[in-house]
This record gives C-alpha cells, structure tokens and sequence, in this order.
C-alpha cells in the first residue's frame, strides 16, 4: 500500500486540506477561530498498490475578517509595558478594550497599535456594532503611521472589496509594505498571489515570502513551502526538506500538514519509513474530521499496517470518511464480511465520530 496523491492548485484566499492538494494560502495570525473544514475528494481512493487519483478541494483559512476570528489584532513589538486594551482584547473583554484604546487615542494621536485594535473591533463586530468601513477607516490611519498589522488587513479589505471599493492592485501595494516590514501574513498572501501568475521568477520569490511566513511558525506557510519542496516549484525539489516542513507545520496544527507528512512517513518519502507512527499522525488528523486521513485510517486499519487489523475500526473510519463525500470501492470490498453486530458497532463509532468538530 502506498499513499499519495495529485496535487490540485488553490485558489487566493483557500488553501487545500490534505496532502493532496497544492501550495496553500493563509490569511492571518493563528488564534482558535473556526474549526476547520475536512477535506472532501472528488474521486474514489485506489486500492492497495495502486495510484491515488484524489483531488481535495480547497479549504479556506482564517483571515481578520473571517466571523469569530480573533487572531489579527497584535501589538507591534515595543518596549512599553503591556497596555490595558491589548490585555482586554486579549481576554475577550471587548468592550473594555473598545473604551481603553480609544483613552489612548485621545491621549495620543499617533497611536498606531490602538488605532489597529480599533479597526481589528469594528471588523470583526467585537464590543461594537461590525462596520468595516470604519475598520478600514482606522487601519488606514495606522498604516499611515507605518503599522503592518494595519497595512496587512488592508490589503486583505482591498483585495476583496470590504469595507471599500475592490482595488486588487491597492491591495497588493498594502501587503508588498507590509512584508517589507516583516508582516508574516501579509508575506504568506503575497506569495499566494505571486504564485498565481505562473511565472518562474515570481515562484521563486513566493517560495522566499513563504519561507518568511514559515520561520515565524505560520503553520499553513509551512505546509505550502512543504509543497513546493515536493514538488521543486521555486526551490530545488527536496522531499526530505519537503518532509521537515510539513512535520512543524503538523506541530502547529495544521491538519494539511499533519496528513502531508503522515503520508511521506508512511511511504519513507524523504525521511525513514515509519507505518506505525505514520499511523499516529493519521489518527489524529482523523479524529480532527479530516475525511483523507479517515479513509487512510480506515485502510491501515483493514490491512493492519501500522495500527493491529481491526475491521471494525476499518468500517467505522470507512464509514466516517464516506459521510463527508469520500468513498472508497476497495474497502466496501473489503469489509463486506462484517457480521450484524460488527456493522452495528461500526455505525455507532461512525456516528459519534462524525460528531467532532
């Protein structure tokens, strides 16, 4: 048996689930926001020994104006001492941080950080009514400040068209300033759009502003860079550097990540063969919803490669995997042998399963 996959291209703003999917863009800083979307494939898995053929469609990451998200609004680096409205923001007592940052405005016109948290307020409807025209209206007066928090959520508003008219070159220049200033997202976003154009230099200065977003521990940055390692687009190709890079991105919870690197461990792509801790990586993308890693779950456990063959475990993962849109001929094959009690109990663990979120 071996895994693998057809790397399919992302669009801006999404990002693939798995590793079957290609070069993948995040948005912003990385706070629990939503859980993120399982990957569905379009096509039936193969059987053992056999080419995959399946394709995960995108999945979109978190950005600062993404509902719930809480990640983008972070003081820049400073000797002061930590403020009251950060602190607040921090807690998830909006209101208060609302009233604290607009102190320090009042006391200081220049206040570029609680400019950001305001407009971080207003985006997001946190404490106040959502209004991103005024987000955009505060970000626009701490940019002018030189604040790449401010200058990174810009770019996101002007490439999409929220809260002003939609100006993808404006959008653009905010995010080149902001990565120029050692914005990591805003890097991670320019690379996407670099990679884009299809053009050999522009790949390889994506693969740079990659490098910039993964080195400050972005973990989708660090899946991306992973990709292109695999599949030598902008850097020479290097599984084993491939490999490294989806492993810390696994280690920031990235569930693209963490599948891409359980499937080079388990193959012995560009590190040491290793089924059974190849294994404990698909586990635990499984549990988190991802459906590839459920159906390779599933296969591991009706092969008993990595994990000890349990066909209940097999049909139950087969069956969670086949909830979310991911069938597989070969296991249906498989577990067709399943006593009554044995289909029951895996029904029961498919359906609990299907419960996480």
């Amino acid at each position: 048996m071996k895994f693998g996959g057809a790397l399919a291209t992302a669009g801006l703003w999404l990002a693939s689930a798995s590793v079957l999917a290609a070069p993948t863009p995040v948005a912003g800083p990385a706070k629990p926001a939503q859980p993120e979307k399982p990957a569905q494939p379009e096509k039936p898995a193969a059987g053992p020994g056999q080419p995959e053929t399946l394709k995960a469609p995108a999945r979109e990451l978190p950005s600062p104006y993404t509902p719930n998200y809480v990640g983008g609004a972070r003081p820049p680096a400073t000797d002061r001492t930590p403020d009251f409205a950060y602190g607040a923001y921090q807690r998830g007592q909006y209101v208060t941080a609302f009233r604290e940052a607009t102190k320090r405005i009042e006391a200081d016109r220049k206040d570029s950080a609680a400019m950001t948290l305001l407009g971080e307020l207003y985006n997001q409807g946190l404490g106040v009514k959502q209004d991103p025209v005024k987000a955009a209206d505060w970000y626009k007066l701490a940019a002018a400040q030189g604040e790449p928090q401010a200058m990174a959520s810009l770019g996101l508003m002007a490439l999409d068209g929220r809260g002003m008219a939609k100006d993808p070159k404006g959008g653009r220049r905010w995010l080149e300033q902001a990565a120029e200033k050692g914005q990591p997202t805003a890097a991670y976003n320019l690379a996407l759009i670099l990679l884009g154009t299809g053009q050999e230099a522009d790949q390889a200065r994506a693969a740079t502003l990659f490098r910039k977003a993964a080195d400050a521990e972005i973990g989708p940055a660090q899946h991306d860079l992973g990709v292109l390692y695999l599949q030598g687009r902008g850097v020479p190709k290097d599984p084993s550097r491939a490999a490294e890079w989806f492993r810390r991105s696994a280690d920031n919870g990235d569930l693209a990540g963490e599948v891409e690197f359980a499937i080079l461990l388990f193959n012995g792509t560009g590190l040491t063969k290793d089924e059974a801790r190849a294994a404990r990586y698909f586990l635990h993308a499984a549990s988190r919803g991802n459906a590839i890693a459920q159906n390779r779950v599933a296969r591991l456990y009706a092969a008993g490669r990595g994990v000890p063959r349990n066909v209940v475990e097999a049909a139950a993962w087969n069956l969670a995997a086949a909830a979310q849109g991911l069938s597989d001929a070969w296991l249906d094959q498989t577990l067709t042998g399943l006593t009554a009690d044995e289909r029951s109990r895996a029904e029961r663990l498919a359906a609990e399963r299907a419960n996480v979120k």
